[in-house]
């Protein structure tokens, strides 16, 4: 008998005779990629899972699901500058998902239903001390906590919150808010000391019996600089500005209020002197708009509250009720150069708002710890070079936002806590990207970008009530629901379908699907339909 060199041919009725796996050249295998929201937020953040969650309408477990990586869901859904949406891949169809908007949703969710996170059963009976009690503190104080450790934070203000307290307005965060976030962790059982000063922290360490120490002082120190100015001019820092409005009375500023510098803070202290009664509040900045620091939406809400900026300027002499200020222009490098010529503008204050520093007089006697221009120098685990010592937020090299610090918090406790393990700390392999390419995007239905509400205009510079208001229920449902889930399964069901062989089986909700080898001929058909990117074709082994 002749033998048949490329195939068998199987008798009719055979067990054998549908089996067509054997013909296949590559396989399908489904993947979890990373998506651009969650490699871009500081904080970490699993958003594309917690969207997967609030899309169903179980919102608890989305905040839960958030609650992992970030204990301050309400605070960030207001004051993030959401990279993760900039990152989004909708944006190339018509626009990124209000990734912002449903966090905050979903904090505000758990403020108004009383939603809380249950203390960890055991404890390792070790202790660390949080100095500090803005974002990064309070973000290490709980990751700490749930990881079975005591924890105590100790601040020198009489309230905490760090920096967002006493530098983020009242119309761009309510204290409630803030109030209500702060208390979550506190219930927790994380020991909070305030008007507690550290001046020395090796021996704030060594009389509390702590086994490791986080710095999170953070950057509330308003830098200075020189200007000539006459006896009665009224000069003070944005810093000092903003942290007053905590106090028992509103600074006298003047009818007409002169802000020198291009950051959110300058924006912030322009916006500032307008509700405190202002009639003109000017911003001088050396640079054109394209060079500004502060963030387009900042500058877009300041210019719509009548905020002026006076672009390619600098401040030369204050005194009597006006400063004088240069014109410059850039050169070539883009750096700016003056021109000699001058002019005068009426400022009955001029607020200075050049940056900010951290005070780190606590380190002073600290061995083996390295500050490089005012920044405390940390290796990838976030510990200084003298052993037990942490530092985050601000005060170390890194963009300075709220975001980032509850990211260092995070990262810090997770280092922290392997420390004091006698381990080290190793995070995962990460997943390959979720790029645009891999999407098929017409399976998705056009849905334009929620607009978040804002305070009426007439109103804004009038009052310290917040500017953006929340989405309501229906319309975070519609925005969490314009998700893609870019790179990974949402079980939509049309590998299932399109799948000419029946290959593939369901397993349930929220456990995807398995493929049976032995007739799935690799043609790639699920490959190619998937609308997210979930499914790889491999080689056959």
């Amino acid at each position: 008998m002749k033998e048949k060199p490329f195939a068998i041919t199987l008798d009719v009725g055979s067990s054998l005779a549908n089996r067509t796996g054997a013909w296949r050249t590559e396989r399908p295998v489904y993947v979890d990629r990373m998506p651009p929201c969650n490699q871009a937020c500081p904080a970490g953040e699993n958003i594309q899972q917690w969207l997967f969650h609030a899309e169903s309408g179980d919102y608890e477990a989305a905040w839960r699901q958030l609650m992992r990586d970030n204990p301050l869901p309400a605070v960030m859904g207001r004051v993030c500058y959401h990279p993760c949406e900039t990152a989004c891949n909708r944006v190339q169809v018509d626009n990124a998902v209000g990734i912002n908007s449903v966090e905050r949703f979903l904090g505000d969710q758990a403020i108004r239903h009383g939603w809380r996170v249950a203390p960890p059963r055991t404890t390792s009976g070790k202790r660390v001390l949080v100095v500090g009690s803005g974002p990064a503190g309070l973000s290490a104080a709980y990751h700490l906590r749930l990881l079975g450790h005591e924890v105590t934070i100790r601040e020198a203000q009489e309230k905490p919150g760090g920096m967002m307290r006493y530098g983020i307005p009242h119309y761009r965060l309510p204290r409630r808010v803030l109030d209500a976030e702060i208390e979550r962790v506190l219930a927790l059982g994380v020991r909070l000391e305030t008007d507690t000063r550290v001046d020395d922290v090796l021996a704030a360490q060594r009389d509390g019996g702590f086994d490791a120490v986080f710095l999170a002082v953070g950057a509330g120190i308003g830098k200075r600089a020189y200007i000539p100015a006459g006896d009665t001019a009224h000069i003070l820092d944005a810093v000092s500005l903003l942290g007053s409005m905590e106090g028992e009375g509103p600074p006298m500023l003047g009818r007409r209020v002169a802000v020198y510098g291009g950051g959110n803070t300058a924006m912030d202290a322009a916006r500032t002197a307008r509700r405190l009664g202002a009639t003109e509040a000017v911003v001088v900045y050396r640079r054109t708009r394209d060079r500004m620091p502060a963030h387009d939406e900042e500058v877009e809400e300041a210019l719509e509250e009548g905020v002026r900026v006076k672009w390619l300027s600098t401040i030369k002499h204050a005194d009597g009720g006006r400063i004088t200020i240069e014109r410059m222009e850039l050169d070539e490098s883009g750096f700016p150069q003056p021109t000699g010529e001058f002019e005068e503008l009426e400022a009955d204050s001029l607020v200075l708002a050049l940056g900010q520093e951290s005070d780190l007089s606590l380190l002073r006697g600290v061995p083996d710890l390295a500050v490089d221009h005012g920044m405390v120098q940390v290796a990838d685990g976030l510990m200084t070079g003298h052993e037990g010592v942490f530092a985050g937020g601000d005060m170390v090299p890194a963009d300075r936002t709220v975001t980032v610090a509850v990211g260092h918090g995070k990262k810090a406790a997770r280092h922290i806590d392997a420390y004091l393990r006698g381990e080290s700390y190793e995070p995962g392999p990460k997943h390959a990207p979720a790029d645009f390419d891999r999407l098929n995007t017409w399976y998705y239905a056009d849905a334009p970008a929620s607009v978040r509400p804002q305070l009426a205009l007439a109103r804004r510079v009038s009052t310290f009530d917040e500017v953006k208001q929340g989405l309501d229920e229906s319309t975070a449902l519609f925005e969490a629901r314009r998700c893609m889930s870019c790179g990974n399964c949402f079980e939509c069901d049309n590998c299932y379908g399109v799948c000419p062989d029946n290959a593939i089986t369901k397993l349930g909700p929220g456990k995807g699907f398995t493929i049976d080898l032995d007739y799935c001929k690799g043609c790639g058909l699920c490959a190619a339909e998937c609308p997210s990117g979930a499914i790889d074709m491999v080689p056959e082994e």
